[in-house]
């Protein structure tokens, strides 16, 4: 918080003075320092000086500092007060508030506790693996490090007293620990957090994507096959790769994640999780996934598997949804602001097939005047041509490029020139998408916000990779550990996912809160403690929300010699 000045310029040249009180904020999308003015004082040469005194003798006195007003002829004097010893000393801040809270979330839903009474049946082990997998789930949360960097370099910059004992070969132990015990513990992970949340578990959202390594040759096969194998990455390009799968609810909470082979289809990943939800603490699992999922071998899988399923169709590629199902007349029902949805049935008896056609009429405007701004570019790009002739450079790259290609054709006397059949055909898939299901029971509204809600997996799935807990790239090698590596990721997101739903906020947004309360170690004559620093209003807030209490001022008291 500083005093801000800004001037201002009048018709006759001269100039007029403000004063403004003013602290910076990050703007939200650039991340640039922004002037917040919290104060305006007015003109500087009317501006009231005795309050202006009297703002900051009132600062000074919380602060411990004398203020004297030199202008009242007075010799100007700053003194610091203080009634702390004079012996002790301020060694360093550390973050305080996120691990606090991820630390708090992860005893509320009984994480620390399950892994706690795996560990104990392993006889001769007193490593403490689940602080050991806290401190690397916490991490992910806070600032992805590897391993070695959790516990060479981000330990220290937190404060988390119990992780103090911590070595780098406890880090590894425990990601073998919890390899080996992961079944049962990701099940009571979730039987705790279904009876928290009181979770009605009646959607299953199911989506898969890859994560690849910078390695050139994929793992040869021993006695098992290897993970990383060479396949087509979701973000384009071939490389080695894993594909992990998840499961979550209708709000985002992960129910299970899977680790597959490079190279694994789709419909081994669903006989997989087909034996390993059975069982499970689930009501009525509704099977949800993306047009990637959909075809003929999936579908008979998921109707073993699990019983029902909704799925989105390719509308272009499968024949009877472009004849059929886009052309059924009838009155569309309105679901909630922007879609709109009717019921299709194909066919009779046991061959009948459930449609449910969507409409957003807001996404349809969008990619209406998207599509007229890509034809107004080609026109131009073609102007700009006299040699019409589709083997000439730039005409090649036109039709190979992703962004035009689908609008331009070679004629007869190969030159190329826009396709506006194309163009026109593409108005009838404008703002809707296809849903295929095999429950008759469940309602054309349902149907359609269940798949809607499939939107959030793809949030999942970006926090996992890009935007937050980055489970890419990845430094391991052996299976066990990519294996765990994941787990701890998914892990972090539960928590993360736990705290956006409470606080009706992002992660990010949670975070930058989190992190302005942080502690100071102070050591003394005879002992060592940290000292809380000043809690704002927002963490006091952000507390609140999560029914967690503030700690207390003072922490973690130790002897001098004993630490020494």
């Amino acid at each position: 918080m500083y005093l801000r000045t800004t001037k201002r310029k009048n018709k006759d040249g001269s100039e007029v003075l403000y004063y403004q009180l003013a602290h910076n904020e990050r703007h939200p999308e650039t991340r640039k320092p922004i002037a917040k003015i919290i104060h305006r004082f007015g003109r500087a040469d009317k501006i009231d000086k005795d309050g202006l005194i009297r703002l900051c003798k009132s600062i000074a006195k919380v602060c411990g500092v004398e203020i004297n007003d030199s202008l009242a002829g007075e010799e100007s004097a700053c003194k610091f007060k203080t009634d702390l010893p004079s012996d002790i000393k301020f060694i360093q801040t550390v973050n305080l508030g996120m691990v606090y809270v991820i630390e708090a979330l992860w005893e509320r839903f009984g994480i620390g506790n399950i892994l706690r009474k795996s560990a104990s049946q392993k006889r001769g082990s007193n490593i403490a693996y689940e602080r050991a997998l806290l401190a690397m789930t916490a991490n992910r949360l806070c600032e992805p490090e590897s391993k070695l960097g959790v516990w060479d370099r981000w330990l220290d910059k937190v404060y988390m007293p119990s992780c103090n004992g911590l070595k780098l070969d406890h880090m590894y132990e425990a990601m073998d620990f919890l390899n080996d015990n992961i079944g049962k513990v990701e099940e009571a992970i979730f039987n705790s957090t279904a009876d928290l949340f009181n979770l009605d578990v009646d959607l299953i959202f199911y989506d898969a994507t890859t994560a690849s390594f910078s390695i050139d040759y994929e793992d040869e096969d021993s006695e098992e096959p290897g993970l990383r194998k060479r396949g087509k990455a979701k973000e384009g390009g071939w490389s080695p790769q894993i594909v992990v799968a998840l499961a979550v609810t209708r709000d985002g909470l992960p129910v299970r994640s899977w680790v597959f082979p490079g190279n694994t289809t789709d419909v081994t990943t669903i006989k997989k999780i087909k034996s390993d939800l059975r069982g499970w603490k689930l009501s009525r699992a509704m099977f949800v996934a993306d047009s990637g999922m959909n075809s003929k071998e999936n579908r008979a899988e998921l109707s073993r598997a699990c019983g029902k399923y909704i799925l989105a169709t390719r509308m272009a590629s499968v024949s009877e949804v472009k004849k059929t199902v886009l052309s059924k007349r009838g009155p569309y029902q309105n679901i909630k602001e922007n879609l709109k949805a009717k019921e299709v049935i194909v066919g009779d008896g046991e061959r009948r097939r459930r449609y449910v056609l969507c409409y957003n009429p807001s996404e349809a405007k969008r990619q209406k005047i998207h599509r007229g701004s890509i034809v107004k570019l080609l026109e131009k790009k073609l102007a700009g041509h006299k040699n019409k002739n589709a083997s000439a450079q730039w005409a090649i790259e036109l039709l190979a490029s992703r962004r035009y290609k689908r609008y331009v054709k070679t004629t007869s006397a190969n030159k190329i020139k826009i396709n506006r059949k194309a163009v026109k055909k593409a108005e009838r898939y404008d703002g809707k998408w296809v849903l295929e299901t095999n429950d008759d029971t469940i309602t054309v509204e349902d149907a359609a916000k269940g798949y809607k809600g499939l939107m959030i997996i793809e949030r999942c799935f970006r926090s996992l990779k890009r935007t937050q807990i980055k489970m890419t790239p990845m430094y391991h090698w052996a299976d066990r550990r990519i294996k765990t590596h994941v787990k701890i990721c998914v892990l972090a997101l539960l928590i993360e996912r736990v705290a956006e739903i409470t606080c009706s906020k992002s992660w990010f947004q949670i975070r930058r809160v989190l992190e302005k309360l942080q502690a100071t170690e102070c050591h003394g004559t005879n002992h060592i403690f940290f000292k809380l620093n000043e809690v704002v209003h927002e963490v006091k807030e952000t507390f609140d929300m999560l029914e967690i209490p503030i700690p207390a001022s003072i922490l973690g008291i130790s002897d001098m010699q004993k630490r020494q």
